[in-house]
């Protein structure tokens, strides 16, 4: 499905306009399809909810949430042709953003747009539509919540302040919108959330031609994350219980071979939580652009440049893995499924061209490979990778993380030896502050490059020491700015992030 990006205020706009009984604009158009007439039947309120999740696979050069994820990490550098080819990148990369250079417009925009329709499926389901049944209603409503609590679980860790909007607003109202804190927006995040746990009709599983809809487990780690994201000592057995009820489902099991989590075609594996989906199968082409797509387009951007040789295809070199990740990593079992060796490629005889701060090393779980390039539309466009958001592997760890801070350090260990036993590591045996030292350096390197490492020291309290060498500045470089733009927009009613 092709979209449209829409900023807060324009969202707010629509949500406003069309739930008001004066349109903005006094016009009866003839022949055409209103949302204030649309939704008529189970089927198209369906269609509501297929548009609310479609903001998940957005992926823009200023959208792409791994990659700049990666980016603002020790685990990579912004990378590219030069420092002048996505400055935003770069911005992100050595954290100088700023409300005019950066990628908060399009993550703002990305993210309220899916509130908005997310909203507006909640706000439809309660009309008295064909065809659709009391369970389908119950369960549609289940899946709006969560996409409205993960969008805000974006916006709230982006951005710290922002509005929270959970339905129509009246036009008078628009622009004197004002920010809620973190606690008021991680609140409505958990109502949301326990919510759709509640609702019986979240199935467990789903048949494989629903594959990529929310299921209970979703639901339940989403919780944990958002739970253990705010970082409050007391909340870490509550956490705990959580993701423990999903490891003991035994719905989800490890993979037996690390590498097999990131094949492109093991989509929805055993040990996929939550996973964003893509397609190759748009055709897309640069008429297009970055917009309308279907393909995740990380995957070009993280490519070798102008690669040649065998396994895999060319990209635009963005994300090249840092030399402190491969020096980490360097003796761990999931290197090579982790990291792209350029130098070893070379001496076979492959070929590529530096990019803009080329360490000759490069992502490995996301890599364009040859084998899976579309043969329809612009290949650049059109990787059929899915996203794996949330797996196995890091729900066993975030508990980990919480049995320990929660005086339970043989279930702490239980959960971390599962993890190393799967690629053959000896056990930790080590307690307290030591183990949790060990909990975050598996994390590091189980799910290194994944677009998680940021947010854990974010939310740790460790990102001050570990990136203040590359830029970060405590109190300022937790969240990005709010863009200009949306502070011009609010006249004055929106508050710019400290230090910006």
């Amino acid at each position: 499905m092709s979209y449209n990006k829409i900023s807060l205020i324009v969202a707010v706009l629509l949500l406003g306009a069309l739930s008001c009984s004066k349109s903005l604009i006094d016009l009866s158009p003839q022949g055409t399809v209103l949302e204030s007439n649309f939704y008529q039947t189970q089927a198209d309120l369906f269609q509501g909810l297929v548009a609310a999740y479609d903001p998940l696979g957005w992926a823009n050069n200023y959208s792409m949430k791994m990659g700049l994820l990666n980016a603002a990490s020790d685990d990579n550098y912004a990378g590219g042709s030069n420092a002048s080819d996505q400055p935003g990148w770069v911005a992100v990369d050595n954290f100088t953003t700023n409300p005019s250079l950066g990628p908060q417009a399009d993550l703002w925009s990305k993210n309220y747009t899916g509130i908005y329709r997310a909203n507006l499926v909640l706000e439809k389901s309660v009309g008295n539509l064909t065809g659709l049944t009391p369970d389908l209603r119950a369960r549609y409503v289940a899946e709006a919540k969560f996409l409205r609590a993960y969008y805000y679980f974006d916006l709230v860790r982006w951005f710290g302040n922002v509005p929270l909007v959970t339905g129509p607003i009246a036009e008078s109202a628009i622009y004197s919108q004002t920010q809620s804190t973190p606690a008021q927006i991680f609140a409505q995040i958990e109502k949301d959330l326990k919510d759709a746990i509640a609702t019986p009709q979240l199935p467990e599983t789903l048949s494989s031609d629903e594959l990529g809809r929310v299921t209970l487990g979703a639901a339940k780690a989403l919780l944990g994350k958002a739970i253990l994201f705010q970082n409050n000592p007391a909340r870490m057995a509550e956490a705990a219980a959580i993701f423990d009820d999903i490891i003991t489902s035994n719905i989800y099991s490890l993979e037996n071979n690390y590498a097999d989590i990131f094949k492109p075609d093991n989509r929805f594996g055993r040990e996929s939580i939550f996973e964003v989906s893509y397609s190759n199968a748009r055709k897309a082409g640069w008429e297009l652009g970055f917009d309308g797509n279907e393909g995740n387009i990380d995957v070009q951007f993280c490519g070798m440049r102008d690669f040649v040789g065998t396994t895999y295809s060319n990209g635009w070199s963005f994300c090249p893995v840092s030399t402190d990740l491969v020096n980490v990593m360097k003796n761990d079992p999931r290197f090579s499924a982790t990291i792209i060796d350029g130098n070893a490629l070379k001496a076979q005889g492959a070929s590529y061209t530096a990019g803009y701060q080329n360490t000759d090393y490069f992502m490995a779980k996301y890599s364009p490979l040859a084998a899976f390039k579309a043969t329809v539309g612009e290949p650049a466009l059109n990787w059929g990778y899915n996203y794996k958001e949330i797996r196995l592997a890091d729900v066993l760890l975030m508990a980990a993380e919480c049995f320990n801070r929660s005086a339970n350090d043989a279930k702490a260990q239980t959960y971390l030896n599962r993890v190393r036993a799967r690629v053959g590591l000896a056990a930790k045996t080590s307690s307290g502050a030591a183990l949790l030292n060990d909990i975050y350096t598996e994390r590091r390197l189980e799910l290194a490059t994944e677009g998680i490492r940021f947010w854990d020291l974010i939310r740790t309290n460790r990102a001050g020491t570990v990136l203040g060498p590359l830029g970060f500045q405590t109190g300022k470089s937790e969240y990005l700015p709010i863009a200009q733009s949306e502070i011009d927009l609010m006249q004055g009613n929106f508050k710019q992030n400290p230090g910006y």
